[in-house]
């Protein structure tokens, strides 16, 4: 455990973008093999968008990425933070609660607050607007949701208290989740319920891309599956039902276009609210 803990301490940033993708090509290659929908598209022509926002996440986390590497160096040379609280622990459970707590406020929270507060919701929404999801759609983020994702990270390494080796080990196991529960991959279905009990599944992810409500509002999670279960929001629907996008932008061409994209959250829209007769 030292020596995984080491190596993510001081991880190059060439292995990170190897992660990146390497990921992506692998599930993009998987999903030709055992695809979860026979999708009719340009594989390419899909993912450019996508592809674009990938881009500015990595630009903006990079711009910003000293301001996250002074704060766990803070916490740590301080012993700030609920980890740094704890009694003395095994090296492996400390960096687990780590890991754990940090996909709450990094992941989960602000997942959950995006979907909950409307200018928010409005910004996140370009993620919820592909119609075809598939590995590509992982980052298919605002720049604006990217800062956001970014301030709800930094808060959690605050209170958190994660050295910067627990940070890097974090967000690369988020980015193989993200790739991995967007793909568009068909696991058998006992082991991907297998799956979801520990961590999010690819099938329990998907359900939070239908297109309706509830559905849109449950499975916040993104690495971990004990939040959405310890706190009410996990949901399940057969994934032979689930429709991706948004019931109230069902333009399919103004969602691939990056430009209408990058406007989208300042649009008027009233999100409708779940009544008797939304889809159960």
């Amino acid at each position: 455990m030292e020596s995984i803990v080491e190596y993510f301490r001081t991880i190059p940033s060439t292995h990170r973008s190897l992660l990146l993708v390497g990921g992506i090509t692998f599930f993009w290659l998987l999903e030709g093999a055992i695809p979860l929908f026979r999708f009719k598209y340009k594989k390419w022509k899909h993912a450019t968008p996508n592809f674009f926002f990938t881009l500015t996440t990595i630009l903006i986390n990079f711009g910003l990425a000293f301001i996250l590497l002074k704060t766990a160096d803070w916490v740590e040379s301080n012993s700030f933070g609920i980890i740094n609280w704890l009694p003395e622990m095994p090296l492996w459970l400390y960096a687990l609660l780590g890991v754990l707590l940090l996909d709450f406020f990094g992941a989960y929270l602000a997942h959950y607050v995006e979907h909950r507060v409307k200018p928010l919701w409005m910004i996140h929404l370009v993620h919820h607007t592909d119609h075809k999801v598939d590995t590509t759609t992982g980052n298919r983020h605002h720049p604006l949701e990217s800062v956001i994702r970014f301030t709800f990270t930094l808060f959690g390494v605050f209170i958190v208290g994660t050295p910067i080796a627990l940070v890097f080990l974090y967000q690369s196991l988020s980015v193989v989740f993200t790739q991995l529960t967007h793909a568009n991959i068909r696991i058998p279905r006992p082991v991907d319920k297998l799956i979801s009990y520990v961590f999010v599944s690819p099938d329990m992810h998907k359900i939070h891309h239908h297109y309706r409500l509830p559905y849109t509002d449950a499975n916040y999670g993104n690495i971990f599956s004990i939040w959405d279960r310890l706190l009410g929001t996990y949901m399940y629907l057969d994934r032979d039902k689930i429709i991706y996008g948004v019931d109230v932008f069902p333009d399919e061409q103004k969602n691939s276009n990056i430009v209408d994209l990058l406007k989208q959250p300042f649009q008027k829209y009233d999100r409708p609210t779940l009544t008797a007769d939304t889809e159960h």
